[in-house]
């Protein structure tokens, strides 16, 4: 497995992580059983990075990541694991953002319960709470770095410019923006940043919610999940015209002898040596198609042959509606 560095002052990670929203049921359900499976060949495969939080499944991914690590004694030195928190919701379930070192903290403790662990790796401020100035947040994540409680600290879905600010109070090891083939946005600054900062640009969603794999979900699939079904990209007419783009980076992966999954992954690679993508799956098979990407060296014909059937700006609609870009910042 190959090895990257979670930024300039980190410790050496796989090159491809575990998205650990997987061990919810966001895109279906999920087993203990099935995670544990991940996790074990994960570890047979050398992957050692798992990225959870709080939030997803109501505790359910840290808890089933807590039960393996309690099966397995010796599993903990295998990982490097994240978690967030921030986002929460009120008394009549409405969701907000909480920036607070009271929610932090608290939250920490109760994911570190769920885990079953004394420390996490690196953690997150998940979103922004507008009226909060990113320089005290990062100043909340720094007191619980210095306190042992936190290896290292990062934020999800920031933009450039406000990198730079928590930068300029406390080194932030990592930051967490959707990144693939189908969401450019990242390379309109935040790429750039990241690398000048020595901070780690960990990429959810790399193969575009299963868009930029050999088998995409179906319109009945897509009716059947709540996220998806709401999400432009996955609305008629955009999720019929995005299939048929598709079919030309399908048929190149063919050509290539690779999975399409595999390919994506490869692409992300090589847009820079902090780049660490972090797919989820429930499927053992599916993971290795995943892992196989960081065994390919694309050549410049082959990074031009890619962006010639997947051109920036080719997917139709938005990544996310209204209501999911509350909280993540936009940036140009």
């Amino acid at each position: 497995m190959k090895m990257r560095k979670l930024g300039a002052q980190g410790p050496e990670i796989s090159a491809l992580g575990i998205g650990a929203m997987s061990f919810a049921n966001f895109y279906g359900a999920a087993t203990e059983a099935g995670s544990h499976a991940i996790l074990d060949l994960a570890r047979d495969l050398g992957v050692t990075h798992i990225d959870t939080s709080n939030v997803y499944g109501m505790g359910q991914s840290e808890s089933f990541i807590g039960s393996y690590l309690a099966a397995n004694p010796g599993a903990r030195d295998d990982f490097h694991i994240a978690t967030k928190a921030a986002i929460t919701r009120d008394s009549a379930g409405n969701r907000h953002f909480d920036n607070s070192p009271a929610h932090f903290e608290s939250e920490l403790d109760k994911s570190l319960s769920r885990l079953g662990l004394d420390h996490v790796d690196l953690y997150y401020c998940h979103r922004r709470q507008a009226d909060v100035p990113i320089e005290e947040v990062t100043g909340t994540l720094d007191a619980l770095r210095q306190k042992g409680k936190i290896k290292a600290i990062g934020f999800s879905e920031i933009a450039p410019s406000s990198l730079r600010r928590a930068a300029a109070v406390a080194h932030v090891d990592a930051v967490q923006s959707e990144y693939s083939l189908q969401t450019r946005a990242p390379e309109l600054g935040l790429v750039q940043t990241c690398a000048a900062l020595g901070t780690a640009l960990v990429a959810f969603s790399p193969v575009g919610r299963g868009l930029l794999t050999d088998t995409p979900a179906t319109a009945e699939k897509v009716a059947g999940l709540p996220f998806l079904r709401s999400n432009p990209r996955f609305q008629s007419p955009n999720f019929e015209a995005n299939l048929a783009v598709l079919q030309g980076f399908r048929d190149l992966a063919a050509e290539m002898g690779e999975p399409t999954a595999a390919l994506s992954i490869a692409w992300l690679l090589a847009q820079g040596d902090h780049v660490i993508p972090i797919p989820g799956t429930r499927h053992t098979a599916f993971f290795r198609e995943l892992v196989r990407g960081t065994e390919l060296t694309l050549s410049a014909d082959d990074l031009a042959r890619i962006n010639a059937v997947l051109p920036v700006g080719w997917c139709h609609g938005d990544r996310y509606n209204a209501e999911q870009w509350e909280g993540p910042e936009r940036y140009c």
